[in-house]
């Protein structure tokens, strides 16, 4: 094991980028920038052993500033969608910008992903790593609060990728951090997702009205192409004519998990019968965004040139529900003084025969 620090490039104000690369004896890697806490690339075995990329990514820093799609970045203060941009705590009202139609997603016009965290390289329990630290100072993107985050990734030698979160505030603020890796277990992007299978423990989700926006409704998997508590194709029932299907031209909701801890416990996969790759997924959030690629359109050249088109990456994003500030019925995302909000997620790679 070996943690290497490279150059990745500079902003236009000088402001330099660093990529560290955690490399394992087998091959197995991963590759992390400063620039918004992006995974920029992750290599692990197939049933063969080949080793390959199984996320989204871009060789350079130029179209991560350039391309704001979020591969492989952390995303806040506010992941996903609120509605109309605004939200109050305490009577207040707080305005955020509007970056998708009238509505805020992904924090704003400057958020997470925008930023230049502080890193360093770190051993836990034998684990390399990378931790990752950033002031989000009160008012910006109109959110109150200084909000100070730390964002830890290790990646082991058995492939487990772990992404702590830990989060402190001097002011009442909301918070709903996530990873936004677009995963593809095919290997380089061999192939589109839709032959992938995947499990997600959850009774119940999150529906949405137009705009991606949830109507407040927790809804019955059952009897639905929502279910996927037994494993299912993603492509099998993609194209029904339903109308959360119709809503997100494809996939594009939360689920709820039926079991939440304060340690990670498993709570979905996703099975690539044709490499034999499979990830497991463990976290202590309530719920998961599965994103099903629907507006990749070819558009991006990524890691080794490769074109990423239509359903050819999944985001599986483990979080609190959107549009939640405005949702008292929702599992609450607001973080008082004096508190610390924590949480772990764990993506397990490994080969299934």
């Amino acid at each position: 094991m070996k943690i290497e620090k490279e150059l990745f490039g500079k902003l236009s104000d000088g402001t330099q980028i660093d990529l560290y690369i955690i490399k394992h004896d087998d091959g197995s890697q991963i590759k992390i920038t400063n620039y918004g806490a992006t995974i920029v690339s992750l290599k692990v075995p197939d049933k063969n052993g080949n080793v390959e990329d199984v996320v989204l990514g871009f060789d350079k820093l130029d179209d991560y500033i350039n391309i704001r799609n979020f591969y492989g970045c952390v995303v806040g203060r506010l992941g996903n969608r609120l509605a109309n941009g605004k939200f109050s705590i305490d009577s207040v009202e707080y305005n955020i910008p509007q970056n998708e139609g009238a509505n805020s997603l992904h924090g704003g016009v400057n958020g997470f992903d925008r930023m230049v965290w502080e890193a360093e390289q770190i051993i836990e329990e034998n684990n390399p790593g990378i931790k990752l630290h950033y002031l989000s100072k009160d008012g910006e993107e109109g959110y109150p609060g200084n909000l100070d985050v730390t964002v830890k990734y290790t990646f082991s030698d058995n492939h487990e990728l772990r992404i702590e979160y830990k989060v402190t505030t001097d002011k009442p603020t909301v918070k709903n951090i996530t990873n936004h890796s677009y995963f593809n277990l095919s290997g380089n992007v061999k192939y589109d997702i839709l032959n992938h299978e995947l499990q997600l423990y959850a009774d119940k989700f999150v529906p949405v009205r137009e705009g991606l926006i949830p109507t407040g409704e927790l809804r019955d998997v059952k009897n639905t192409p929502m279910d996927f508590r037994t494993p299912h194709k993603i492509g099998e029932r993609i194209n029904e004519d339903y109308e959360q299907l119709k809503l997100g031209l494809g996939y594009d909701q939360t689920w709820v998990f039926n079991e939440i801890s304060d340690k990670p416990i498993l709570n979905g996969s996703v099975y690539d019968p044709r490499s034999g790759r499979l990830m497991e997924i463990f976290t202590t959030e309530p719920g998961i965004q599965f994103y099903s690629g629907n507006f990749l359109d070819g558009s991006h050249a990524g890691l080794n040139g490769v074109v990423y088109k239509h359903r050819e990456g999944m985001c599986l994003q483990t979080q609190h529900f959107p549009d939640s500030p405005n949702h008292p019925e929702f599992p609450s995302v607001l973080l008082l003084p004096g508190k610390v909000y924590s949480s772990v997620t764990m993506y397990k790679f490994s080969v299934k025969l």
